[in-house]
């Protein structure tokens, strides 16, 4: 047995399955709990059968924790030693330090390293700081630096620390610095994360390894994930297109994920997710982290829907729909209710869309938060929704204020309170294609809205839908154009273009017409809703299959482990030309160099094949199979000459294995 886990942003997902058959034997969905993760993966699990439960072998998780952890700006106190060269400090460190030393592009060390600097100053952040990172300028062509002074920080610190060239071989110092702190930052997130997963299943005496999904689609041992938490980025991304690509079997296709907060779109080439060459970009910064080349835009189930007058809007900020927060509070149906005969004012134009007031929107508190300045408004209202939701009009008519006294939109971006309103799931409540939780609520409110917009409730629902499978195409169409030109601006007349793609109708004198030439695969749920009239747009097949809302779950239960290791090896001086030159190779275990090159591509390829299947073994797999590939770049002499000379030669080296299942007794 494999039990899969996803803890998405808005619901965690569980699936029980036969791992010999690819069977899915069990299936749940439960809301997330951020709070406390545990309750949210303990709910997922309520329903299964017990006795199969104690029988799983390998539990694998798939989460967004590390990604939103970053854009959020949360993670542990973090010292940066940097070695050779300044860091630009556009990501914040709590002690860093810049000491002598460093290396060439040939590896030669260019200053020696001063180690009595880097002493002192772990020494002098002693219980100041939960971990280390360390970057070396060149470390990639040469780790020396930054491997000596990890030595130090061991036998001083009883802290985690990692270095640069650990957790990327490519060249760019500063996104290695950047990779290397957000990577410090997370590690006490991710273990926080297995320790909720673990106390789950020692409550159904699960005694299984514990994996989670690398932003690749691969998966990694918890182990592993503690060192490396930055690789878990895009992690529910990842999982679902593997998902997808175990569910129907299809290599090629675009795999469409909606959750309640977002919709991520990405591409399965060849049966494998397409990375991102250049790393990952999280929170506007470039890292060195290879992960699925994902776009994710914020548009959801859980989407807020407003009408100001009679102007309908669709924005990414995510609320509580109005049909899931009447089941926890039913004192809300009565307010909506009334409501729903009501006629509302109309909120300037000009104002922001955050602080435009609706009368079908409520306010609950989530939590405390030190030194932040409130007015006294403010402070009251946190008050006054600590125990149960108001909307800022009942909320201003019990403080004898003005609704729009009250800054909701700094307290919701700090994580304050958490707005309930109307949503595109409580579009499909109201149409009763969806009807897990109240419907009423949704359909009080939609009653209100339409009024606003003279239109009847079916007219309302039809008109909404159409605005969301509006967006979806339009972020579908983004991507795609990305995929083709690396770039999402839309110009003028290709923003037009677009347009008529996506409404199907033409203008004065011509209509555009798109066709996908690969399927449209949907994962989330109830994706059915909304995802047949994208791909009937775009002309193209639409694949559904069986157990699609909870594929991210079945990626992450599903997937392989992986560890690559890239060397490059460089011709001598002035013996580019020569069949068998001399040459240097870098390696992330160190530098070499070689009388010939075909002796140096022999040892890339042994020595590397070690390195990557010990690091697949501490990752948990068995049955390891190495593979290598050798990708030269050559140059032309020019007319007139004959032959081409040699610049480098790349080896990837990569150990690929399925997870182990069953702890060993030392476990």
């Amino acid at each position: 047995m494999g039990l899969g886990i996803d803890t998405g942003g808005t619901y965690t997902d569980a699936i029980l399955m036969d791992m010999s058959s690819n069977t899915v034997l069990q299936k749940s969905k439960a809301l997330t709990t951020r709070d406390d993760l545990s309750i949210g993966i303990r709910n997922s699990l309520a329903g299964f059968d017990k006795e199969l439960l104690k029988k799983v072998a390998m539990v694998s998780l798939s989460s967004t924790l590390a990604t939103n952890s970053i854009v959020e700006g949360k993670g542990c106190r973090v010292g940066l030693i940097c070695v050779g060269e300044e860091f630009e400090m556009s990501i914040p460190v709590d002690h860093h330090v810049t000491v002598k030393g460093g290396h060439d592009l040939d590896g030669k060390e260019t200053n020696e390293l001063d180690e009595k600097a880097a002493k002192e100053f772990l020494l002098s952040i002693k219980d100041k700081v939960d971990g280390i990172a360390i970057n070396s300028f060149l470390s990639v062509r040469n780790p020396d630096h930054e491997l000596r002074i990890k030595k130090i920080a061991a036998e001083l610190l009883d802290l985690p620390v990692v270095c640069g060239h650990e957790l990327s071989s490519s060249l760019g110092y500063h996104e290695r610095t950047v990779t290397s702190v957000m990577n410090s930052r997370l590690i006490p997130i991710i273990r926080d994360l297995m320790d909720s997963v673990k106390k789950v299943m020692h409550e159904h005496k699960i005694k299984a390894p514990l994996m989670i999904v690398k932003g690749d689609g691969s998966i990694m041992s918890e182990n592993v994930a503690t060192e490396r938490p930055i690789e878990t980025i895009l992690s529910g991304p990842a999982a679902s297109l593997i998902g997808a690509k175990m569910l129907t079997g299809k290599d090629d296709a675009v795999v469409m994920d909606m959750g309640g907060t977002t919709l991520d779109i990405g591409i399965l080439r060849n049966g494998l997710p397409r990375l991102q060459k250049e790393g990952a970009m999280i929170g506007g910064r470039r890292t060195r982290v290879m992960a699925a080349e994902i776009s994710t835009s914020g548009i959801g189930g859980d989407s807020r829907i407003i009408v100001n007058g009679s102007k309908f809007m669709l924005e990414t900020v995510r609320v509580v729909p109005l049909c899931i927060a009447a089941v926890q509070w039913p004192q809300l149906l009565p307010r909506l209710k009334e409501t729903s005969e009501l006629r509302s004012r109309f909120s300037p134009e000009s104002m922001d869309v955050k602080n435009i007031v609706q009368d079908t929107e409520f306010f609950i508190k989530l939590k405390e938060m030190k030194n932040v300045l409130l007015s006294n408004e403010d402070i009251a209202l946190l008050d006054l929704v600590s125990e149960e939701p108001y909307s800022l009009k009942e909320a201003g008519a019990k403080l004898n204020v003005h609704p729009f006294s009250f800054n909701v939109a700094k307290m919701e971006e700090l994580g304050m309170i958490q707005r309930i309103g109307l949503t595109p799931t409580d579009l499909l409540h109201a149409e009763g294609s969806y009807t897990e939780y109240d419907r009423t609520a949704s359909e009080y409110a939609i009653t209100h809205q339409s009024h606003k917009m003279g239109m009847t409730v079916d007219e309302f629902i039809e008109f909404a839908k159409g605005k969301v499978i509006d967006k979806l195409s339009e972020e579908l169409l983004r991507k795609l154009f990305f995929e083709e030109m690396n770039t999402f601006r839309v110009d003028g007349v290709g923003l037009d273009l677009m347009r008529k793609a996506i409404a199907q109708r033409g203008g004065l004198d011509f209509e555009c017409l798109i066709r996908l030439n690969k399927p449209l695969i949907g994962i989330g749920a109830p994706v059915e809703a909304w995802f047949p009239d994208v791909a009937k747009k775009f002309g193209t097949e639409l694949l559904l299959p069986e157990h699609s809302e909870v594929g991210n779950a079945i990626g992450a239960v599903t997937g392989s482990i992986v560890e690559s290791m890239e060397i490059l090896i460089k011709p001598g001086i002035g013996e580019n030309a020569l069949d068998d030159p001399s040459c240097i190779l870098f390696a992330p275990y160190g530098r070499f160099e070689f009388g010939k090159l075909s002796e140096a591509e022999i040892f890339a390829v042994e020595e590397s094949g070690k390195h990557v299947t010990e690091k697949a073994k501490k990752a948990g797999a068995d049955h390891i199979e190495v593979r290598s590939s050798k990708i030269e770049k050559k140059v032309g002499l020019g007319e007139g000459y004959d032959g081409r000379i040699l610049i480098e030669t790349l080896i990837t080296v990569t150990a690929v294995g399925k997870p182990r299942q069953f702890m060993t007794d030392e476990e």
